[in-house]
């Protein structure tokens, strides 16, 4: 990275010896070098916030490195730094390295990657409970003059005086109020007067109570278990020790569905902080999984801070100074947790880490799995990663030695898997008409019912009907913004576009030939709830998607219900795929399971297994037995085929030759360039200009495909274009990315960006 130095003629010449790198909040992706006056010398540090004058402007900054002028190759003179932010919080060294290495791996800017590191609301400073201060100034003089020559004829100001005098350290306005309601104009004439001084303090925040939990104590574990843990403790005892022995870091832990791996994690995070470390647990939406939050909760209290996207701005300052001043020992959130300021960090958990929800969507577009995996490297801890359906990059991983393997064969006291059955709607169809659900799986709904027993129900796609289309005109209403079809919401009788959110009225004629025969085709979970209402009219049904539970309280209030058996059939799409643990769910009913096999995208098969097997996974976890349904026309699809048998295994196997004569990950890494503009002339040309740039630093044995249009060539009217790299080592070619990424001189009018390692080719 190159430096970018600041001189004027006006400058004085410094005379200091070390020097700071800082990267500011101005978008350059470049380190300024500043010389630290002595009198800051003992105060810097790297990951301080300061301030630092770039050109005429005072900016905020962090410093990255910190080194000897004589080690900068370059003799002109440097400004100085100008001052440290005192009250704002600072980022640990460890973080910074890591925030380098997220900008140079993902092809970003250091302040995008420096950014991520401190949530919004610590790295705004505006959310510091804060409040006034009344005290003695130091010189006494002037209130023993104010008592000798102004207190008779100012008995009210002189009360409060008083009172100011009797709490040495200082006294809030709110208690001054409490006590004078009129205290506001005395205080104010005493400060004008000198008698009294005033300042805005910080607040110590008080501990909220938590709710009444049942502390839980550790169980008896099954014999994978145990196995599983012992390998887990040794290599926490060989990197505590020696953070740098090559020994893998990493433990893959594959465990079928209701197998025990949360108990897993909460003896290996007990024997960590045992060991005087603390623990990071990544779950992939936090509102999504109550269930194993309350587990962490229960299991060891106030030692948790839970950071969630329900919490206002206040609370999560709240909870990140908790770890960062060592309050507590484990924190538990979604992808950004990861980046929780623990200095003795010895174990990091990823729970379900094949989710595609750790991909930030966003610059910098880091994968928390991937990510963590780094930090854990960096600092001599331990990382689990947990799924029933690891990704396929984890598990060839696991393959080849980087990480170790642990495997969880069997439901905690042996409770079997469900029983999975495949429905042919072709041949339900071909007997009765098209149909959304088959007779089968509509007795055994029933059965359910009569047995006081729960059903859960999974469509991945939301509202009413995927579209509009007339069979007169060929009209198909499609979103004037994105290639993408109009989803119909029945409720609001609007259709409603799921990439950008544009909305229009359901129209009762064809908009373009005006013929009154127009047609909606597809189904969503707004359709099937109220086909379920006709079907079972005395059953209690919930649906549960991303148009009824709007809030964190909806889910919360819903699950509650459940666990209560005050709902009979829950329907919902991917939030009820996950975390969910209620012994009385008997029956899981998987509609139109080739939903997800229809994207253009190399890893729809993947997903679709993963996707099965966790929607499977929630039926049968109790004592009672569990049946499955799984409702398709694609029976002898591998995916299915898999999920059936519970197979990963087979799965893997049928799956990975295909990658690998395909030439996609885990046998190559991938980066995707993607263009986006309003013209389309635009957009082409600048991604011509990107792929004629890059094509000259190829490493050995990679290419990269010429600009095409995305498969979503539209979206919120911009034109999108793409190129894709690949090769099994991009070293070289990254960093030419990286460049023109940040530093490359294209069009202002088209946003570029690099996705490394994408989990999707949309």
């Amino acid at each position: 990275m190159t430096d970018f130095q600041l001189t004027s003629p006006d400058d004085p010449v410094q005379s200091e010896e070390l020097t700071a790198r800082i990267v500011t909040d101005l978008a350059l992706d470049q380190f300024l070098s500043y010389t630290i006056p002595d009198t800051l010398v003992p105060e810097i540090r790297v990951g301080r916030r300061v301030c630092v004058y770039v050109r005429n402007d005072l900016r905020k900054g962090y410093v990255m490195a910190m080194e000897p002028r004589s080690s900068l190759n370059y003799t002109g003179k440097l400004r100085p730094i100008h001052s440290i932010c005192v009250e704002e919080p600072e980022i640990p060294e460890n973080l910074i390295r890591l925030g380098q290495w997220m900008a140079n791996y993902y092809c970003c800017a250091q302040e995008s990657a420096i950014r991520t590191l401190l949530p919004g609301a610590v790295r705004s400073g505006k959310n510091k409970a804060r409040k006034e201060i009344f005290y003695l100034p130091g010189d006494p003089e002037k209130t023993t003059l104010f008592f000798e020559k102004e207190a008779k004829r100012k008995k009210a100001q002189a009360t409060v005086l008083q009172c100011i005098i009797d709490h040495k350290s200082g006294v809030s306005r709110k208690h001054l109020l409490d006590q004078f309601p009129t205290a506001t104009t005395h205080v104010k004439k005493l400060v004008e007067s000198g008698v009294i001084m005033t300042e805005e303090r910080l607040v110590e925040v008080t501990e909220m109570s938590l709710p009444t939990l049942i502390p839980s104590v550790p169980l008896d574990l099954n014999e994978e278990q145990f196995l599983a843990l012992e390998k887990l403790k040794k290599m926490m005892d060989i990197r505590f020790v020696n953070p740098t022995d090559s020994s893998p870091h990493t433990l893959l832990l594959h465990g079928v569905t209701g197998s025990g791996k949360t108990e897993v994690y909460l003896q290996a995070i007990d024997y960590a902080i045992q060991q005087g470390k603390e623990a990071i647990v990544l779950v992939p939406e936090i509102a999504l999984t109550p269930q194993t939050v309350l587990r962490f909760e229960s299991r060891f209290g106030r030692q948790v801070s839970v950071l969630h996207s329900a919490l206002s701005d206040k609370e999560r300052y709240k909870e990140w100074n908790k770890i960062n001043d060592g309050k507590v020992k484990i924190a538990i959130g979604a992808r950004s947790v990861l980046f929780a300021p623990f200095q003795h960090l010895g174990l990091i958990i990823v729970d379900e880490e094949h989710e595609g929800t750790y991909k930030q969507a966003e610059a910098p577009r880091y994968h928390a799995r991937d990510v963590a995996v780094v930090r854990g490297l960096k600092e001599g801890a331990v990382v689990i990663l947990g799924s029933a359906t690891p990704s396929m990059e984890s598990y060839y991983n696991a393959t080849q030695g980087r990480y170790a393997l642990a495997t969880l064969s069997k439901r905690i006291l042996d409770y079997p898997l469900p029983e999975i059955q495949i429905i042919d709607m072709r041949l339900v169809n071909a007997d009765n008409g098209p149909s959304l659900f088959s007779q089968k799986l509509v007795d055994a709904m029933w059965e359910r019912l009569n047995n006081r027993e729960q059903t859960i129900l999974f469509l991945n796609r939301r509202g009413y009907a995927r579209h509009l289309h007339c069979d007169n005109c060929g009209y198909d209403a499609t979103c004037s913004s994105c290639s993408v079809t109009y989803t119909y919401h029945k409720s609001r009788e609007m259709l409603m576009c799921h990439f950008c959110g544009e909305t229009m009225p359901a129209p009762l004629v064809c908009p373009s030939c005006h013929d009154k025969n127009i047609r909606y085709s597809g189904s969503g979970t707004e359709k099937i709830e109220l086909s379920l209402a006709k079907l079972f009219p005395h059953a209690r049904i919930v649906r549960m998607d991303s148009d009824t539970m709007t809030k964190a309280e909806d889910y919360d209030k819903t699950l509650t219900l459940f666990q209560a058996g005050e709902i009979d059939i829950l329907l919902g799409t991917q939030m009820i795929a996950k975390g969910l643990d209620f012994p009385r769910v008997t029956l899981v009913g998987i509609l139109n399971a080739d939903l997800s096999l229809m994207m253009p995208d190399f890893r729809a098969e993947e997903r679709t297994f993963q996707l099965l097997t966790q929607v499977a996974g929630r039926a049968g976890r109790g004592e009672l037995h569990g049946d499955v349904f799984i409702q398709t026309r694609i029976p002898h699809n591998p995916a299915i085929r898999h999920a059936v048998n519970h197979d990963f295994l087979g799965f893997y196997e049928d799956e990975e030759p295909l990658r690998r004569d395909l030439e996609y990950p885990p046998f190559v890494r991938m980066i995707a360039i993607y263009f986006r503009g309003i013209e389309d002339s635009d957009v082409r040309e600048c991604a011509a200009l990107f792929y004629a740039q890059i094509s000259n630093y190829l490493d050995p044995g990679a290419s990269v495909t010429e600009p095409m249009p995305a498969p979503i060539e539209r979206i919120q009217g911009k034109f999108r274009y793409l190129l894709v790299v690949k090769g099994e080592v991009l070293n070289h070619v990254r960093q030419a990315i990286r460049h023109e990424v940040c530093h490359g001189h294209y069009l202002s009018s088209v946003d570029i960006f690099a996705d490394v390692d994408p989990v999707a080719i949309l």
